[in-house]
């Protein structure tokens, strides 16, 4: 399976990130030759006020419905160049609290079919080190249940950014027998630097699962007018927790090929879960 990670820098101009995402995920098949592309976290519509990532957000359809301008995006990258997409994630409109968004992953088959919907578990609410304070849970509600879905006969298994701080929530999608984990992300640059390839090395030989961790880079503007670094960095895992491709801090995209094999070779050599006392 070879896979494309789109690593962005999107700001909240919807229209702009719309269109580097086309470009990107229209380079990545043509010269890469991809066949599953994968976008960042809240690649629509990065920092801006509330009334902006209202604004940017979505109601989703029913599944397979006719959607807005972002779903019907995502639908048309992947019926137009025949290809997986995993849409990263986007704003969705709910009616939960009040009308908060949620932080939502879309994926999408060959046909432009939605074939999963995930939405954030873990929200950050954090202060970091140096001092920036984080509070997603002012725009967003949490989502409760854990997915596994069926990408191209591969049980692929689906996390956003700061879910990546919570095994307890990998080892849930390996119980359900995930061999590949989706994780796009918009990772802080001081936290990415610190954290992000340890413990996304860590998660793969926890879930004896790839993982594929694709993050926006750059600078971006938040809700009180603050400049904000994210630290991108996009990279693949395989099951033994070796680093299979590693991006830089540029917009761009790199695309690796998976050998869904190993999973199974992994997993025999080392029957971590047959092995399991505390579950």
């Amino acid at each position: 399976m070879r896979v494309a990670l789109i690593q962005m820098n999107p700001t909240d101009d919807l229209e702009r990130n719309l269109l580097q995402a086309e470009q990107l995920v229209s380079k990545a098949v043509q010269d890469g030759k991809a066949e599953l592309v994968v976008l960042p976290e809240m690649w629509s519509c990065l920092g801006g006020a509330s009334q902006t990532k209202q604004k940017c957000a979505e109601l989703l359809p029913e599944v397979n419905a006719i959607g807005g301008k972002i779903y019907s995006a995502l639908q048309s990258m992947a019926r137009k160049h025949k290809v997986w997409v995993h849409g990263g994630s986007i704003g969705e409109k709910t009616s939960l609290h009040g009308g908060l968004l949620a932080n939502t992953s879309l994926v999408f088959d060959y046909s432009g079919n939605e074939q999963g919907r995930y939405r954030k578990i873990h929200l950050f609410d954090v202060v970091t080190p140096n001092g920036e304070g984080y509070r997603e849970s002012d725009s967003y509600a949490p989502g409760s249940e854990t997915l596994v879905i069926n990408v191209d006969g591969v049980k692929a298994g689906l996390a956003i950014c700061y879910d990546l701080r919570f095994p307890e929530l990998f080892l849930e999608l390996r119980k359900k027998n995930a061999e590949l984990i989706f994780l796009p992300a918009a990772f802080t640059q001081q936290t990415g630097e610190a954290h992000w390839e340890i413990m996304i090395r860590a998660r793969a030989i926890e879930a004896q699962a790839w993982v594929v961790a694709c993050g926006t880079t750059g600078w971006h503007v938040d809700a009180h007018g603050e400049h904000r670094q994210t630290y991108g960095n996009s990279m693949i895992v395989n099951p033994w927790g070796e680093v299979v491709l590693r991006m830089g801090d540029d917009p761009g995209w790199s695309v690796a090929e998976l050998d869904m094999s190993m999973v199974t070779r992994v997993r025999e050599r080392m029957p971590v879960h047959a092995n399991r006392r505390l579950v």
